[in-house]
């Protein structure tokens, strides 16, 4: 099978088709409820590292990431609205822990932009650098 990368320009990075790939099975056919993203620094690759189940929670996502090394992850809120609604917003989250390597900070920090580019249909954007800074609170206050 052929892959077919899409370069990003400011940070030289290629983000891979199973990246794309995974977001579309994810938005349109909800099989995923989170995707974390790895930069392979010595390839210049973002690639899928994790993917959580569609019955998997907002927790799950949290506990994936690492404590001292930067990722990108995208997670899909299902919420219902005060008009009884159901709706899903697809929020994209750059993790860069306060333990991670300034070389991986900038790194990610450069290719974010293109990243999230190349994943057609992000609501929101959270930057975390701890925890407490992407506490699910903070989701259902963004969603709404």
């Amino acid at each position: 099978m052929a892959m077919a990368f899409k370069m990003q320009a400011a940070s030289g990075m290629w983000v891979s088709d199973e990246c794309r790939n995974s977001f579309m099975e994810m938005k349109w056919k909800k099989v995923h409820r989170y995707i974390v993203f790895k930069i392979d620094e010595k390839t210049g690759l973002v690639a899928v590292d994790k993917v959580g189940g569609a019955g998997e929670s907002y927790d799950d996502l949290a506990a994936s990431l690492p404590d001292d090394d930067c990722r990108y992850a995208v997670f899909d809120f299902d919420f219902v609205t005060v008009d009884n609604c159901r709706k899903s917003k697809i929020f994209f989250i750059a993790w860069a822990p306060a333990a991670s390597r300034i070389r991986a900070k900038m790194l990610y920090a450069t290719s974010k932009i293109g990243v999230k580019g190349a994943l057609d249909g992000i609501h929101y954007e959270l930057q975390a650098t701890d925890p407490t800074e992407m506490g699910f609170d903070v989701i259902k206050s963004q969603a709404k």
